[in-house]
């Protein structure tokens, strides 16, 4: 360790980091900057830059820190926390395979890595992998709500209901007031069907987190999927997103050519009943004022 890393050092910088775990960002990068002025040659500093930057998704902030702290020294862990991370929110592909290849050599007891990993392999339909790893991931860190939901999402998409609300109950056990745990167990809701539930997941998600318009936008659709003359026209739709591209090609020319009345009628009665059951949507959570949501 180095010399100047003494108490008052520490106590600085758990100040900091502190700080952005209280989203009182603005002070935390306060505390970092004075950090960085004094210890300029030190990258931990630098990484808890991009790490208050990355709790305030400035991801293009974050991965400039986490640039300066990586160029001091490569193999810093929190550097590479914040550069993950960030590629996670910003691109999928390759270069981000390798790079949370490269984090988990560095930091192989990491398990937030594992729980990225996961949900790439449930984004590629990968659930058996995605399972593995969350599994790893608790292994590591068995009281964590967020990958207990998760998991109980996985059990979901793997058609293991029982097991799936098992885990909801236990995620919200330890933590009852997370809009990601809300969120990942809105999603295992929703592939068990249960979309009240599932709105209902969101509903609270929302409450804890009221600015996040993702979420929003997630909850006005799960209360369109509460509506079963929407869920009869919808489900077709979601099936035949599993096929490859050119199965659905295939299958919508092969149907055009020999039923093509009835997809036109599929296709006016879904559209009918996606604008129809928006609009009821739209009424129950804002009245009859038209507003952007």
């Amino acid at each position: 360790m180095a010399e100047y890393k003494t108490d008052v050092y520490w106590n600085r910088y758990r100040k900091a980091s502190q700080l952005a775990d209280w989203r009182r960002y603005e002070e935390a990068l306060k505390e970092a900057l004075h950090l960085i002025r004094d210890f300029p040659e030190d990258p931990d500093v630098y990484a808890l830059a991009g790490y208050i930057h990355l709790k305030k998704e400035k991801y293009a902030e974050a991965m400039h820190w986490s640039g300066e702290a990586l160029g001091r020294d490569p193999e810093n862990r929190l550097g590479w926390f914040v550069r993950v991370s960030v590629m996670y929110e910003t691109e999928k592909g390759p270069k981000l395979d390798e790079a949370l290849r490269e984090a988990r050599r560095i930091s192989p007891h990491e398990p937030h890595y594992l729980f990225l990993q996961a949900n790439l392999d449930n984004q590629k339909g990968r659930f058996q992998e995605a399972k593995a790893s969350i599994e790893g991931a608790l292994a590591l860190e068995p009281e964590n709500a967020l990958y207990i939901a998760t998991l109980s999402y996985i059990e979901a998409l793997l058609k293991r209901d029982e097991e799936s609300r098992r885990l909801e109950k236990e995620a919200l056990r330890i933590d009852p007031n997370s809009a990601h745990v809300f969120t990942y167990l809105a999603w295992a809701a929703g592939r068990r069907g249960e979309f009240a539930v599932q709105a209902e997941m969101l509903k609270n998600a929302i409450r804890l987190d009221p600015d996040n318009a993702q979420i929003r936008s997630e909850y006005l659709e799960a209360l369109q999927q509460t509506y079963m003359v929407y869920r009869i026209f919808l489900a077709p739709v979601l099936f035949i997103r599993r096929w490859k591209p050119w199965q659905i090609f295939l299958a919508w020319a092969v149907a055009w050519m020999l039923f093509r009345p009835l997809v036109l009628l599929f296709i006016l009665l879904y559209v009918l009943s996606h604008w129809a059951t928006k609009l009821l949507v739209h009424v129950k959570v804002f009245g009859w004022t038209f507003r952007r949501t």
